[in-house]
């Protein structure tokens, strides 16, 4: 069962919502918790009677039905019901003891990363709350903007309890996790959950407050520009330093991948090319001024392995893109399972390579988070939904991409018939063939005859879903992750 990133995000801002733009990328996102599976649920009736109100039905039923997900609704409705949990831990009846003595041993475990994310989480409340235009740490109180500063420091001891809710919600999270896998590999799932790691965290982050010295705080990781996106791109996400990364011996790299390789039997890289070198793009420059900058790849590929061993995780990297000269041979060489996408496996005939010839230490699929659904990229939806958001400024280069696309579609329908993953009967003209379930299931089947060990298929595509969940290079000129 794949997911994409279940970092934690920011509670503050629920409208926020990309998984691959996270506060932290060792903690986890509360709002999965399901409420009434939390132990403290089940011992507390008048919670129970809460809950299961009619009141409380209609609120629910008032968010489930809208085309786009209300996250502020959501977040306001789980986080009253969190509160009143943790409110029955610290009731103070006998039954809760036990629980109290495994939340304080979470507590000594997980040290003082967890307090920094519990801390975070509460002061984005506490100043949006006394002025909507503190958002984050870079616009706070000078002697608020660093975890490690004295008044952060005696505002976490005098609002204790504050801080210890917050790390209550990521323990039974991760506690969920932990169970959601087990039953997984119990029934019989060889890997269980297979869980994704973003590039980076977002500018206001919590890791980056907890962390100013590890971030260049002026920079942001993106990608050069491209047929697929003139503009480059600029993901306004800070790196790590390399410089300080091996002065710290790589502990932070380390941390991260013990924190992501936990309760999951396999583990996605997004970008995986991260580990040899990023575009840092300066900040008020466009995309296409930045520069890469490496990092030492095989300290960090000899680090991924050893970890991949420890936690017995299996590690996919997503090597698309600009792919330097030889990072397939070392990933390959390291274990790593690398990326194979349908749409982007064709021969320099412009035929698409059938799967069966694909290598096996990979992962394929038919699409992305990053790409239209089976669905809208044979209708193109993707190219003028791109026109219609000013990705192709340049008329010219909308032409081609749908003449490429039309050609593409008739190289599809022919490999295809080729391999027998159509009925006789069916088009072969793909200027005359309209995406149906015939068409859309042959794909997929097509691609679960290759020779990858592993295979991702979309639930998207299942359901026939024409609009994406995530349109790259777009922030607020698309509701991305909101596809209700």
């Amino acid at each position: 069962m794949g997911l994409n990133p279940i970092h934690a995000l920011s509670p503050a801002h629920p409208n926020n919502a990309s998984p691959y733009s996270p506060s932290s990328r060792k903690w986890l996102n509360v709002l999965y918790t399901d409420l009434t599976n939390v132990a403290e649920f089940k011992v507390d009736k008048s919670l129970q009677e809460k809950i299961n109100s009619q009141q409380f039905k209609d609120q629910i039923n008032l968010l489930r039905d809208t085309q786009w997900v209300d996250y502020e609704g959501v977040t306001e409705l789980k986080l009253a019901v969190l509160k009143d949990l943790f409110a029955v831990l610290n009731n103070g009846q006998k039954v809760n003891e036990q629980r109290l003595k495994e939340f304080n041993e979470y507590l000594a475990l997980k040290g003082e990363s967890l307090i920094q994310q519990a801390a975070y989480d509460a002061l984005q409340f506490k100043f949006l709350k006394e002025d909507e235009t503190l958002w984050g740490w870079p616009v706070w109180p000078k002697n608020f903007q660093s975890y490690q500063s004295e008044t952060c420091q005696t505002w976490i001891e005098e609002n204790k309890q504050t801080v210890l809710f917050w790390c209550y919600c990521q323990w039974v999270t991760e506690l969920q996790l932990e169970e959601a896998d087990q039953l997984a590999k119990s029934l019989g799932m060889t890997l269980g959950i297979y869980r994704d790691l973003a590039v980076g965290v977002g500018k206001s982050s919590s890791e980056i407050w907890a962390n100013h010295d590890l971030y260049c705080e002026e920079i942001s990781v993106g990608a050069p520009p491209d047929i697929l996106g003139p503009l480059g791109q600029s993901w306004g996400l800070p790196p790590m330093s390399p410089d300080k990364l091996y002065q710290d011996a790589f502990r932070p790299f380390i941390e991260l991948l013990q924190a992501n390789m936990s309760h999951c039997g396999a583990l996605r890289i997004d970008h995986v090319m991260a580990l040899l070198r990023l575009w840092w793009v300066p900040d008020n420059d466009d995309a296409g001024a930045g520069a890469y900058i490496y990092y030492p790849v095989q300290d960090l590929l000899n680090i991924l392995a050893l970890e991949s061993q420890r936690n017995q995780c299996l590690v996919i990297g997503e090597d698309l893109g600009t792919v330097p000269e030889g990072i397939d041979v070392m990933l390959e060489k390291a274990g790593v399972y690398s990326y194979k996408v349908f749409f982007f496996e064709q021969a320099p005939d412009g035929g698409f390579v059938s799967p069966a010839h694909y290598k096996g230490q990979a992962m394929a699929t038919l699409s992305t988070h990053d790409m239209p659904t089976i669905k809208g990229y044979w209708h193109c939806d993707d190219l003028y939904l791109g026109k219609e958001l000013g990705l192709y400024p340049d008329p010219e280069v909308l032409n081609r991409l749908l003449e490429s696309r039309v050609y593409c579609k008739q190289q599809i329908l022919n490999s295809l018939h080729g391999h027998s993953s159509l009925p006789k009967s069916y088009s072969r003209d793909a200027t005359q063939t309209e995406m149906d379930q015939t068409l859309n299931f042959a794909l997929q089947t097509h691609l679960a005859k290759g020779k990858p060990a592993l295979l991702s298929l979309q639930l998207e595509d299942f359901l026939e879903m024409e609009h994406p969940v995530n349109v790259p290079g777009t922030c607020d000129e698309y509701r991305n992750w909101r596809v209700n």
